[in-house]
């Protein structure tokens, strides 16, 4: 039987590498292989009658209702341009100085990404607005490029992130599926917010690291990153404007983190609050009409209904992987990996890491992230450190040249004149970034962990 769950598995992985849709080819897939087994007789039915109860447990999931509040309040806060009048202000600050251009978008991609949680819309709002604007000033392409899709990622690990919270679902169910295995049958929990907030130390870190590396090169290599022209706005006058252009976006979500963090609400209910919140600062800026609205809304409606048919589809491809005691086939290799859960971690991520590059992270974390995260934290690892190792992980992954889907992004609005192998030459930088930061985690843990124990004991 393990043998079905060695082709269910590549089976799935080829057709999703062909151009399938996910989310029919993993439940189409897994139900092909189910109804051979049921025929041939080596396939339990009572796998596949555990589906509707499935099903319903995900449509009745309150920390998912949180996806489509996000994806709503991230996608309205693009349509208001927060984003362009943040960069045309910090650039008015900071532009003047050699690589200050670098810094504001650097800065603008990490509150456009705690904004809008997706690493997609980040990428791009931030390639439309700063890539011509930066070629214009003689940055030059590799570092330009290199910044944007770097910046843009930051929506992995930035809080509120949504991969950050489909990981928390996950997680929260493969720590319980641990802790019976070890024979705790009253079982902690791990919730999208322990993730929110041992995320905030790892995402200022790599934040810090980038600025490092951008004053760095504009002292060492000053002619990819020339100074601009002074700004006419000085002294208080351009504080003034720097201070009411940020102070909304970010109260926006400090309140939706706060709130988070403080329990004063659940994560839907903060999700809530940031979609009326990004409303309210729309509305007042005069920047969503109702045609707007309604595009918003079709936008958001159209990207949570393919996040919930990929999970709906995970979830059928689960059912029937474990079927074929494919979770048993997988638990068995990954014990027999020599240097115990340092080897086992090392290959999963190592794994994660080049599925990255075909697999998006929504895919990633419904259909690996179940079938691995029970091992390894049956080994006793905090499921908090093992979320964020592998959210930047996979950040990683998506900024590596040449499948890196931040790449694809990037290309996709940036100018002709813009070479695709200097899109790959300036991400290298930024992915031996992202890999030190990995490797600081994996020596240092309490980088993660310290900030939940504080201030949840």
């Amino acid at each position: 039987m393990m043998i079905e769950s060695v082709l269910l598995f590549f089976t799935a992985i080829i057709l999703l590498l062909v151009g399938y849709p996910v989310a029919f080819t993993l439940a189409g897939v897994a139900l092909l292989f189910a109804g051979i087994g049921l025929i041939t007789g080596n396939f339990e039915s009572g796998y596949l009658a555990a589906l509707p109860s499935r099903i319903y447990g995900i449509m009745t999931n309150e920390t998912l209702i949180a996806v489509p509040l996000f994806v709503f309040m991230g996608i309205v806060l693009e349509k208001a341009k927060i984003a362009e009048e943040l960069l045309e202000t910090l650039s008015s600050l900071f532009g003047r100085y050699r690589g200050g251009l670098a810094l504001s978008v650097t800065l603008v991609g990490m509150l456009l990404a705690a904004s809008t949680g997706i690493v997609g819309a980040t990428v791009v709002t931030m390639g439309l607005l700063s890539l011509p604007s930066m070629l214009k000033r003689g940055y030059s392409p590799e570092i330009s490029s290199g910044i944007i899709a770097a910046s843009g990622t930051l929506g992995q690990i930035i809080p509120p992130s949504i991969v950050l919270v489909l990981l928390g679902d996950v997680l929260s169910s493969s720590y319980q599926q641990a802790q019976l295995k070890m024979g705790i049958y009253s079982p902690d929990t791990v919730s999208v917010g322990d993730l929110f907030v041992g995320a905030i130390i790892p995402g200022l870190i790599l934040v810090s690291l980038y600025a490092l590396y951008i004053v760095c090169v504009s002292f060492f290599n000053p002619s990819t990153m020339p100074p601009g022209k002074p700004s006419n706005e000085k002294g208080l006058a351009l504080f003034r404007k720097l201070f009411f252009v940020l102070l909304p976006p970010l109260f926006l979500i400090l309140a939706v983190l706060g709130s988070i963090i403080g329990g004063i609400a659940t994560i839907t209910e903060a999700a809530g609050v940031g979609a009326m919140g990004a409303l309210f600062l729309a509305f007042i800026r005069k920047q969503l009409s109702l045609k707007g609205l309604q595009e918003v809304t079709l936008e958001t409606a159209k990207l949570t209904s393919m996040v919930f048919l990929i999970l709906i589809g995970a979830s059928i491809f689960s059912l029937v992987f474990r079927g074929y005691e494919g979770d048993e086939l997988v638990q068995s290799f990954l014990t027999s990996v020599p240097g115990g859960v340092v080897g086992i971690l090392i290959v999963v991520m190592v794994a994660m890491f080049l599925l990255g590059f075909v697999l998006d992270f929504i895919e990633i974390t419904f259909v690996v992230v179940p079938i691995v995260a029970p091992i390894i934290l049956a080994f006793g690892i905090d499921p908090i450190w093992l979320g964020i190792l592998i959210a930047i992980n996979l950040q990683t992954s998506f900024l590596t040249p040449p499948f890196g889907f931040a790449l694809f992004y990037l290309r996709g609005v940036a100018p002709k004149e813009v070479a695709t192998s200097s899109i790959y030459k300036g991400a290298i930088p930024f992915v031996c970034i992202q890999i030190l930061m990995l490797i600081l985690l994996a020596f240092f843990p309490g980088l993660v962990t310290w900030l939940p124990q504080q201030l949840y004991g």
